[in-house]
């Protein structure tokens, strides 16, 4: 049998008796409720995460808005590097797996004294080598190394996606926030404009004698302290608007507005799915699981550190003192060598390696603990939210109601004498905080709608190009600006 059969064998036998030291990864249990904490009904499979966000958000200026900011936000472009950064370092885990290769060369003039009969006692000497290392992987350290690579990149991908649903989510909220400020400066000028008119008429009793200077100062006071709010949403609003500009990658600058948040209505009760969905759908928990895995490898890359490295190593080449030689069968040179190296006493430093990635994994064994517990947590408390602020709503419509029923009655009743001033602005100062609380409650509601869409992963099933194509997805119009998603 030649060598090269030997060897053939040898790699064979070591690679085919191989394993990998260390744990393999299995999913820690965690405790996994029935159901949502408040939820009366049964827990079904369907959820709201099923819907694409173009089919929850069905605003068309808000759709675009959302487009926008998948196309420029600096996050989510920053997100995207950093998932190239962990797949080239997958690259670089992979790469043992492979023989290396490398080149050696040299040229020089070398000086022998001792050959007086030689007329000229220095010569020229060349050398070229090529060489070739592969480290066989018979205790898995390679491929432990690889696997913590893979994951650590499906952490980053599940990081970028958590972004992108970040993102998404937050340009919506952004855009409720800023039509709801939208309806309360509408409100404040409504309201100052009727605190104008009893103004005007409480002037018109005075000239006339009728009334009195203190009725007129209640209303103008009234009214400053109105109109004193205005400025103030005004800026609000420009706030917010600059706050959307950055989502959309943008210098600050107006943000156009779709339909008003009076034409909203009231979100219908969605379905939440099953708990255990989360656990596959949420990008952060994915992420604490898939970081979680690549932890698990990095133990066993610690455990096959206290085991020798077995290799092989071949050289071939040539050496002459002339170039046009060095490739001549006479002058090659080659070597084929197996190598075995492993450590004996290290000061105890593989011992403390061990010790540091075992701990570094139950600490990742906690992280993903608190991830779904906190999963779990954060969709409780959305839904609750969303009932009670039902509630509310409705009980703060009746109030609004009333309150306009009252300024109605209390302008007639001091029209016909039968009531004072102090009723008619009473009645006019309950109801503008009333209409701008049920305008805040209006939008919290659809923000709580946004919030459970990502609590639950919304979106999960997209593919990346549908992230930003949005409505768009299987037919985009004509005209349209590209439609793909960065990878």
């Amino acid at each position: 049998m030649s060598w090269t059969r030997a060897i053939a064998s040898l790699l064979v036998l070591v690679l085919g008796t191989s394993c990998a030291v260390g744990p393999d990864y299995e999913r820690p249990e965690v405790e996994t409720p029935e159901q949502y904490r408040n939820v009366v009904e049964p827990a079904e499979a369907e959820s709201i995460a099923d819907v694409p966000w173009w089919e929850l958000f069905d605003d068309p200026v808000l759709q675009d808005l959302i487009r926008d900011a998948i196309a420029a936000n600096y996050d989510l472009r920053a997100a995207v590097q950093r998932v190239e950064q962990a797949r080239g370092i997958v690259t670089i885990s992979q790469s043992p797996f492979y023989p290396q290769a490398g080149y050696q060369g040299q040229a020089g003039r070398e000086h022998q004294p001792e050959f007086k009969d030689m007329q000229d006692d220095a010569s020229l000497l060349f050398f070229g080598v090529f060489s070739l290392a592969w480290e066989m992987d018979v205790w898995g350290r390679i491929r432990r190394s690889n696997e913590a690579a893979q994951n650590a990149l499906l952490a980053t991908e599940q990081f970028r996606r958590g972004v992108l649903l970040g993102l998404v989510t937050a340009v919506a909220q952004s855009y409720l926030n800023l039509i709801e400020l939208d309806r309360e400066l509408d409100i404040a000028h409504e309201t100052a404009a009727s605190f104008q008119e009893t103004l005007e008429l409480f002037e018109r009793r005075f000239q006339g004698g009728i009334g009195d200077k203190l009725q007129v100062a209640r209303a103008q006071a009234a009214l400053a302290l109105t109109e004193a709010r205005i400025p103030d949403i005004e800026r609000r609003i420009v706030i917010q608007e600059n706050a959307i500009s950055l989502l959309l990658g943008r210098n600050p600058q107006p943000i156009p507005r779709g339909r008003p948040l009076e034409a909203y209505e009231a979100p219908p009760s969605v379905p939440a799915g099953l708990p255990s969905d989360l656990l596959e759908r949420r990008p952060d928990v994915l992420q604490a699981e898939f970081v979680l895995a690549s932890s698990n490898a990095q133990v066993g890359v610690a455990v096959a550190n206290f085991f020798p490295r077995i290799g092989l190593t071949a050289l071939y080449g040539g050496q002459s003192s002339d170039l046009s030689d060095i490739v001549k069968e006479n002058f090659s040179v080659w070597n084929v060598l197996g190598n075995v190296a492993g450590p004996l006493f290290q000061g105890f430093a593989l011992k403390g390696q061990y010790d540091t990635q075992v701990a570094a994994f139950q600490e990742t064994v906690a992280v993903y603990e608190q991830a779904v517990t906190s999963a779990f947590a954060e969709v409780s408390n959305v839904l609750t939210s969303q009932t009670k602020l039902a509630e509310q709503r409705l009980a703060q419509a009746r109030a609004v109601q009333a309150y306009e029923d009252s300024v109605r009655i209390s302008r007639i009743r001091y029209d016909s004498g039968l009531a004072s001033y102090f009723e008619v602005i009473e009645a006019q100062q309950q109801l503008f905080p009333a209409q701008l609380t049920l305008a805040q409650i209006r939008r919290d509601e659809l923000i709580a709608l946004v919030t459970l869409y990502r609590a639950l992963g919304g979106g999960w099933q997209l593919r990346d190009e549908e992230w930003q194509a949005g409505a768009y997805a299987e037919a985009p119009p004509e005209g349209s600006g590209s439609t793909e998603a960065p990878e």
